[in-house]
């Protein structure tokens, strides 16, 4: 059985690599606008899905390094944030008292101790912010597959290619994709089928949300945020999620050639404002994409933009040249970066030569308070 401390260093890791790996993205990302490369929405969605998996990945890369260190290879990989950080103190890279600076660094030891033996204030609110997040997060997520699944089944079956079905229903106003455990079901509102040029673009955008493996990747994200609500980058990381797989997906389909510019955005502003008038079941309903994300709920500013966006980037829409060389080249800095921050933050396994002195400057520090005291007690009597 895997301790508790270790499960909680793992998750406390998880949570800060997601706050690093989002701001390497981000600067990833600015790169690219700089090279003027700021329509390569595609990119941009499978770098941020790249860092997700180097996340994942990283503990196996962190027992692989442990691994080679034991069996006599790869000695000289020590890098150690907190080790850096107490050879930059004994330096003398800034002042504080060594007994301070000792206590700084051994916070998130200390946290985490309390909160393994739930003493203190700060150890019991963690823990109850968690387990009500834990419990409202994934209570919700069990409501709305019930809703969704209501809302499959209560559709009528109309086409099938293989594993894809496509049903339709008077419930709903927006088309989504979403899948079961063998297949993908797309949902057309049954009113298209009087408005072609909404039905074809409908489902061309449907089925370039499939080729792009989103409904699995929104699976995914939906899973993890009962665990990971306390983290605001991770929040952000869906948003922008949403965000590109939306833009990348109206360039993937404009680019093809088959569906006209203006018919397009009609399909989208007409959608849209049918959108305004979705009942409850519907936006609660996930993980499903849809064709528009518009909505009562949520941050409609934010959306109301997105939905701007999406309409101006149809106009700009072109196909990037070489992007499997650019996506490597940014790809492999970034998951070098995540990979080096992942073995960074990790307990030092053993005491350095400098953590030695660091404990002899506190001992000395402290030896000279108890000096004190005394003194001024004798010299008091």
């Amino acid at each position: 059985m895997i301790p508790a401390d270790a499960l909680l260093n793992a998750f406390i890791d998880a949570n800060i690599l997601f706050v690093v790996a989002f701001a390497l993205w981000k600067l990833a990302r600015f790169g690219l606008r700089l090279a003027g490369l700021k329509h390569a929405y595609s990119t941009e969605l499978k770098l941020l899905n790249g860092v997700f998996l180097a996340i994942v990945l990283s503990p196996f890369a962190i027992l692989g390094l442990s691994l080679l260190q034991g069996s006599g290879y790869a000695t000289g990989m020590q890098m150690n944030l907190s080790d850096m950080v107490v050879s930059h103190y004994l330096n003398g890279g800034f002042e504080m008292r060594a007994t301070e600076f000792e206590r700084l660094l051994l916070l998130r030891d200390a946290f985490t101790v309390s909160v393994i033996q739930m003493a203190g204030w700060v150890a019991w609110a963690t823990i109850a912010a968690f387990a009500a997040g834990l419990i409202i997060g994934f209570g919700r997520l069990s409501y709305s597959m019930l809703c969704l699944r209501r809302i499959v089944t209560g559709s009528y079956a109309w086409r099938r290619f293989g594993r894809v079905h496509i049903r339709l229903s008077n419930r709903v106003l927006v088309p989504f994709s979403t899948r079961g455990l063998r297949g993908y079901y797309v949902v057309i509102p049954s009113h298209m089928l009087g408005s072609p040029s909404e039905l074809k673009v409908s489902l061309a955008h449907e089925f370039q949300h499939l080729r792009q493996g989103d409904i699995e990747w929104e699976i995914v994200l939906e899973t993890l945020k009962p665990l990971f609500f306390l983290n605001p980058f991770y929040h952000a990381w869906k948003r922008q999620v949403e965000t590109l797989r939306e833009l990348s997906c109206d360039s993937a389909v404009m680019t093809r050639g088959r569906i006209a510019v203006r018919e397009y955005a009609d399909t989208l502003l007409s959608v849209c404002q049918q959108s305004l008038r979705r009942d409850r079941l519907f936006v609660v309903a996930v993980p499903k994409v849809t064709l528009v994300t518009a909505d009562r709920s949520g941050l409609r500013w934010r959306r109301a933009s997105l939905l701007e966006q999406r309409v101006t980037s149809l106009f700009d829409a072109s196909r990037l040249r070489h992007p499997r060389m650019i996506f490597a080249g940014i790809m492999l800095p970034l998951v070098a970066g995540i990979l080096l921050t992942a073995v960074a933050i990790q307990n030092p396994g053993d005491w350095s030569q400098d953590r030695l002195m660091l404990s002899t400057v506190v001992n000395l520090e402290r030896l000279e308070e108890i000096n004190r005291s005394v003194t001024f007690g004798q010299v008091r009597n």
